[in-house]
């Protein structure tokens, strides 16, 4: 408000000062004479009032003379190809128009409209002439319009410019991901990490991928460089580091290397302690080296964190001609931190049977077979029945249950469920790193054709216990090709 008083009294006073100017000049006396000598010797006579308007005709005159002049030239220059106001005005609406066309481009692009996208970004690059911009969009609208040709041959392009090298090693890796041409991708991606080592989605697909072609030791190293570079916890990484490692030490065994699969299997464990397939291969290893108190030491340490049958059966395998009374003794070192463990409980009635002491082991089982009815638990009460002379009706009872019972804990994937028979650094299904976990699946996969598996293990129990009609009562029933079941494989006698 009072900015707006002050301009207008402003206004007053100049106004003012030129019309008493005016004034002043009318009322005076003097002026200025012209004369024509050429002319018939023509004089005009003007007074100051006349004569300052003359002076400032005067001056706007050369004053449009000077611009005229100059636009001329200009238009010259421009003619000429040299930069001026006019080139400038006509790159600045060229601009405007090219980022016009480049944002609709980009939306076009978020909504899906792929051939719309393409026809945006040639125009941009019609206006723009900036190819590093517009030849993205490009390629990626051919991918969404299901033209691949069109873009591979842009993401080519994006090869011969340094600064969008990285993007179309990019574009190209992850379409040949998509063809499924592994080969083709991993060698871009090796050459897009070498671009960007700190590219988070680089270092995973380039992990992924030497996982699935089974190289462990480039697979480290790029495990290596995400801990570098601050993209995974080291926690993480040691865990990872470990899975390698083994993985590692399992090619090497597959190769007769047995050395170094011990040193492999060895530092995997120390990496790892808790990862009960290194634990196992390194207490091999010593075994081997003749060093049993280190394989039963990292054994212990291993069953404390996470109790599983093969770290049983590694242990059973340092002195494997003791008797079942000493075993017995022996492996109380070995369970006693984890009395409660379903796996131990199975395990002490396991090593009792083997010692024919059946109503020890039926102590050791306790009612797991209630609380927990898996097929081994069944299997191990229906020994124990027929170990103390049980009726048969009894025994087939408890196999019977066992044939549609769950199996206990399985090498299952975390991320697609798939059951393992084995221990494997990567999913066999979906090719995942580091998640197949010692858990009991659910239940449709767990249930899924277990039970008939078991089958020719309860006719053989039968076999010799039961006379020649109960076998025809068990040969008229439904028959099943199956094997023996996969927990019974591997048990510590």
């Amino acid at each position: 408000m009072l900015w707006s008083l002050i301009k207008i009294l402003v206004f007053v006073a100049v106004v003012g000062a030129v019309t008493f100017g005016a004034i002043h000049l009318l009322e005076s006396d003097g002026g200025s004479f012209i004369v024509f000598p050429d002319i018939n010797g023509v004089e005009y006579s003007l007074g100051l009032f006349h004569t300052a308007l003359a002076l400032i005709a005067l001056v706007a005159a050369t004053w449009l003379a000077i611009r005229l002049l100059a636009l001329l030239v200009a238009t010259l220059k421009f003619l000429n190809g040299d930069e001026t106001a006019i080139s400038r005005y006509f790159d600045r609406n060229r601009e405007k128009n090219g980022y016009q066309a480049l944002a609709d481009g980009l939306m076009a692009l978020s909504s899906g409209e792929g051939r719309l996208a393409m026809d945006k970004a040639r125009k941009a690059e019609k206006y723009l002439k900036k190819p590093e911009l517009t030849n993205l969009i490009v390629a990626q609208a051919a991918e969404m319009s299901g033209d691949g040709k069109k873009a591979e041959e842009v993401y080519k392009k994006l090869l011969q410019d340094e600064r969008t090298r990285f993007v179309g090693v990019r574009g190209l890796m992850k379409q040949k991901l998509d063809e499924g041409k592994t080969d083709v991708a991993l060698k871009l991606a090796e050459t897009a990490f070498a671009l960007k080592p700190r590219h988070e989605e680089v270092q995973d697909t380039l992990l992924r991928l030497q996982t699935e072609k089974e190289d462990w030791k480039g697979a480290r190293g790029t495990l290596n460089a995400k801990l570098k570079h601050g993209a995974l916890p080291r926690d993480v990484h040691r865990r990872r580091d470990a899975v390698l490692a083994l993985g590692e030490a399992k090619g090497i065994v597959d190769e007769d290397s047995s050395v170094e699969a011990r040193e492999r299997a060895i530092e995997a464990n120390r990496l790892s302690p808790d990862l009960v397939p290194a634990a196992v291969l390194a207490a091999h290893g010593y075994i081997e080296q003749g060093r049993p108190r280190n394989a039963a030491r990292l054994l212990r340490k291993a069953w404390d964190v996470s109790p599983h049958p093969d770290l049983a059966a590694a242990f059973a395998a340092i002195e494997p001609e003791e008797t079942p009374q000493a075993r017995i003794k022996r492996f109380k070192t070995l369970t006693k931190a984890t009395p409660d463990h379903p796996e131990t409980r199975m395990l002490n009635a396991e090593l009792n049977i083997a010692a024919e002491d059946f109503p020890e082991a039926r102590r050791a089982l306790g009612d797991l077979y209630e609380t927990d009815p898996t097929q081994r638990a069944l299997t191990i009460m229906a020994a124990i029945e027929r170990g103390e002379g049980g009726n048969d009706a009894v025994v087939k009872g408890y196999l019977a249950k066992a044939l549609s019972a769950p199996r206990g804990p399985q090498w299952v994937c975390g991320n697609c469920h798939n059951i393992h028979t084995e221990w494997a650094p990567t999913c066999t299904n979906c090719g995942s790193f580091d998640t197949l976990s010692w858990v009991a699946p659910p239940e449709t996969e767990a249930g899924s054709g277990s039970g008939v598996e078991m089958l020719p293990l309860i006719i053989g129990a039968l076999e010799n216990h039961s006379d020649d009609a109960d076998l025809e009562d068990a040969d008229d029933e439904e028959p099943v090709d199956a094997t023996v079941a996969d927990n019974q494989e591997a048990r510590p006698a």
